[in-house]
């Protein structure tokens, strides 16, 4: 029988290599799934490459993360924002690489990893930093540049519902990154409110099937 539930978020983070790659989802606040963050936090695993849409907020979630030393290097879109604090302390200290990545650009390389696709020509960020090092080539008429694929070790998201098979289905906005995250990943681990019966999803609800998920733990509201 095929049963992914796990007891506890310890469990469900079992096994996280120092030195690993770990997609985060959440769009800021929406949909981050802070409980798993904080059982790898106390899994202790260090060194990590972590992909996200920004760079934490406040003290808690991914910037707890971070405030703890765990992170070598973050991958993003938006790293400054009002309450970035911790990030921005330990980037101007030297403690933390960047690499900023447009957001458009951020989910369609995730996206390829996880359809197989060994990259991509955007015009997006052509003649700009961005585009330092990278193959540019001109496509009618325009010129684009060469995006790889990012492909993680670990992904830990947060869904609405799921089934013991892994089936997801997500609250509004708290979608985001989740679903493409899932494809681009070796492990996904999801945090879910809600563990319903298998068959008590509708499948023309169900944005993440079960093949893209490894690991399903229920967390409180």
């Amino acid at each position: 029988m095929i049963d992914k539930c796990v007891a506890d978020t310890a469990a469900a983070l079992q096994g996280v290599q120092d030195g690993a790659t770990v997609m985060i989802g959440g769009f800021g606040g929406a949909g981050q799934p802070s409980e798993l963050i904080d059982a790898l936090i106390a899994q202790g695993a260090r060194d990590l490459v972590v992909v996200n849409n920004n760079a934490g907020n406040g003290e808690t979630g991914l910037a707890a993360l971070l405030k703890a030393g765990r992170v070598r290097k973050i991958v993003c879109s938006f790293p400054r924002q009002a309450d970035s604090q911790v990030f921005d302390a330990l980037y101007r200290a030297g403690r933390i690489e960047l690499e900023l990545v447009p957001q458009g650009n951020l989910a369609e390389r995730i996206r390829a990893a996880g359809a197989g696709i060994g990259g991509f020509f955007t015009p997006t960020g052509y003649g700009t930093e961005l585009a330092k090092g990278k193959e540019t080539r001109e496509i009618g008429g325009r010129m684009h540049v060469f995006e790889s694929p990012i492909h993680a070790d670990v992904a830990l998201i947060q869904a609405e519902r799921g089934d013991r098979w892994g089936n997801l289905v997500y609250r509004k906005t708290a979608r985001n990154f989740g679903p493409v995250m899932a494809m681009a990943a070796t492990l996904t681990v999801a945090a879910v409110h809600e563990i319903v019966p298998l068959g008590g999803l509708d499948p023309e609800h169900i944005v993440t099937p079960g093949i893209f998920v490894q690991r399903v733990v229920q967390v409180p509201r």
